[in-house]
């Protein structure tokens, strides 16, 4: 199948493309398509993320779990969401721990483009998702997909700080040569969990301090 991505990507994530899984992904968004079902995010934003962020650019990656299954929200960038759309919770306290760690204050806008063309790899482990139904594409075989993104990223780059927040992201760490990169864990910051250790966590702080140990231009997190 022949994949619309940013080219570096491409070239990184070649033999992904022609692996079975693969084309059965494709196969199933499909079926999903002519049984009139709405996914999301629309198709030229599955690959977001990649578009925004080059393989040779990747300095952060901050991992979600699945897309906003709300219409207008997903946009293929973990956390973010279109401009003119209300930020969901979850944002909403990314916002005040950001105002909490560095001083920033709480932007208006929910979309998170101008950190991902800085180099923060905004990816969901699902690419995809049906509208209404959360991780209703988890089991589709995007999971062996982003493995092997944070895979690749973990062997061929150096010095990546990576914001894993909540179990389930905290599971992709085995992936991750920690000799080579750095490791940020925290509570998830939605607000069922964001009292047990996202707030007070630091990371946006924490991860410019990396960087600059790294030789690394730090991110500007203004939005």
């Amino acid at each position: 199948m022949d994949v619309k991505i940013e080219p570096s990507w491409k070239e990184a994530l070649r033999q992904e493309f022609s692996k079975n899984y693969f084309e059965q992904i494709a196969a199933f968004l499909k079926v999903e398509k002519t049984q009139g079902k709405t996914i999301y995010p629309p198709g030229q934003l599955i690959f977001n993320a990649f578009e925004q962020t080059p393989f040779d650019k990747v300095k952060v990656v901050l991992l979600g779990q699945d897309p906003y299954h709300g219409a207008g929200q997903a946009m293929g960038l973990s956390f973010s969401v279109p401009d003119g759309i209300k930020p969901p919770p979850s944002l909403v306290n990314i916002y005040k721990e950001l105002h909490k760690d560095i001083g920033m204050p709480i932007p208006k806008t929910g979309d998170l483009t101008p950190w991902a063309r800085q180099g923060v790899l905004l990816l969901n482990a699902s690419l995809t998702v049906r509208a209404g139904e959360p991780n209703s594409h988890a089991k589709i075989g995007w999971h062996i997909f982003t493995d092997a993104v944070i895979s690749k990223i973990s062997d061929e780059k150096r010095g990546v700080v990576f914001l894993l927040w909540g179990s389930f992201a905290q599971q992709k760490q085995v992936l991750i040569d920690e000799t080579r990169h750095h490791v940020l864990k925290a509570a998830h910051p939605s607000p069922f969990s964001v009292e047990k250790g996202f707030f007070g966590c630091k990371h946006f702080s924490k991860t410019n301090q990396l960087l600059a140990r790294e030789g690394i231009e730090p991110i500007d997190w203004m939005l």
